[in-house]
């Protein structure tokens, strides 16, 4: 009996520093840049290697519905893109678009599809910036690309693009470079394009409201600012630190969870994270910037509880950082907790609704009870989210 007792002690230890060396090895692992960019931005992971991303019908789309081509950076990479026609807009010319050349063009000013979308006073375009892995065309993309649209099918065009290293995209990414790619797509779109920043709205999703939020500050923070009609954020987090301290792999196993515990510990851990892409702040800096100089903003945050990649707990701290910077003196999270008691609509099975208005803007917090972390872009929430912004009432 008692070498039975002492070969399963020695088997728990063995198994327990076993454990505990892979764990050693993994935090060493994601100490290095490599790794990080891999484990953050999954874009080596496309979902779309046997499809050809040239040929959008294969993801569902009309002939000639959506147009690829490509967007140039500042620092010499190349964005793939993918320009979508809306629906209606499709039908009242699908006579000549289908006489067109199918594929990847090089100069999409020539295609009908672009004159379209800027030859018309009244067309809307949505900018879309996706999630970690994948491509313009994976997973529950296309179904979110036409459910931006489905509320105006004759007006609201949609431009997606895939970051660099993603996809088709050139370079590898980072911070400073989707950064960048992002001004390259919202230049595209004024300068090119000829959409002025009231006829678009900006929409996102997991990483890429990172990207966003980093872009409506930095054009509400120019001189003069550019103020975008709108912007959707679906399931976006505080920023990398905080998400990886709560951060569990398939919604069960964390990852640096264990060292959150220890604030001194984590905080000297984080120093070695690179990009942290503090999307909280950069809201309340984008917030206060638009109450300071009376400007109409109006922003809309997503989230759905059962939300396993990125906990939702990540979208009410984001609401905060931004109805924070639209009260003088601030509020603190615990007061507006308070406070969304009784401004908070119950929906029931639909989850609840929060909405903060100033003389300026409108801020929204949407928490569903379902929708998972992808599927919730396809949802009827995310329709209404863009007529929102296209029909304030």
């Amino acid at each position: 009996m008692g070498d039975l007792v002492g070969n399963l002690v020695s088997f728990t230890s063995i198994t327990a520093a076993t454990l505990v060396g892979v764990y050693a090895c993994f935090l060493g692992l994601i100490a290095t840049s490599f790794f990080q960019s891999h484990a953050v931005y999954l874009h080596a992971i496309q979902m779309t290697w046997f499809k050809d991303l040239n040929s959008p019908e294969v993801f569902g789309f009309l002939h000639n519905q959506v147009t690829p081509f490509s967007i140039n950076v500042s620092d010499g990479e190349t964005l793939y893109a993918w320009h979508i026609l809306p629906f209606e807009a499709y039908r009242k010319h699908e006579s000549d678009l289908l006489d067109e050349p199918a594929g990847f063009v090089t100069d999409i000013t020539s295609r009908l599809a672009f004159k379209l979308l800027r030859d018309d006073p009244e067309a809307i375009l949505i900018l879309h910036m996706h999630g970690a892995g994948g491509t313009v065309g994976s997973g529950y993309r296309t179904p979110n690309y036409r459910a931006l649209s489905a509320g105006r099918p004759d007006k609201i065009h949609v431009l997606t693009f895939d970051y660099r290293g993603f996809g088709r995209s050139t370079g590898s990414p980072s911070e400073p470079g989707m950064f960048l790619d992002g001004l390259a797509v919202v230049e595209w779109a004024l300068k090119v394009a000829g959409i002025p920043p009231e006829r678009i709205i900006v929409f996102s999703q997991s990483m890429g409201t990172a990207v966003t939020c980093a872009l409506i500050e930095h054009y509400a923070l120019e001189s003069p600012p550019t103020i975008f009609a709108g912007t959707i954020m679906v399931a976006s987090f505080v920023d990398v630190p905080t998400l990886v301290a709560t951060y569990r792999i398939a919604g069960t196993v964390p990852i640096l969870g264990p060292f959150a515990k220890f604030p001194s510990l984590f905080r000297f851990l984080s120093r070695f994270i690179r990009d942290k892409w503090p999307s909280g702040e950069r809201l309340g800096s984008y917030v206060r910037s638009n109450e300071a100089h009376g400007r109409k903003y109006r922003l809309t945050l997503i989230h759905a509880q059962d939300d396993y990649d990125i906990p939702w707990t990540h979208t009410p701290v984001n609401f905060w950082r931004a109805v924070n910077a639209t009260v003088p003196g601030g509020i603190t999270y615990k007061e507006l907790d308070a406070e969304k008691d009784s401004i908070r609509r119950d929906l029931g099975a639909a989850g609840t609704v929060v909405e903060w208005r100033t003389a300026n803007g409108v801020i929204r917090e949407e928490i569903l009870k379902y929708g998972l972390h992808d599927v919730v872009m396809g949802y009827p929430i995310v329709t209404m989210a863009v007529m929102r912004i296209l029909d304030p009432r």
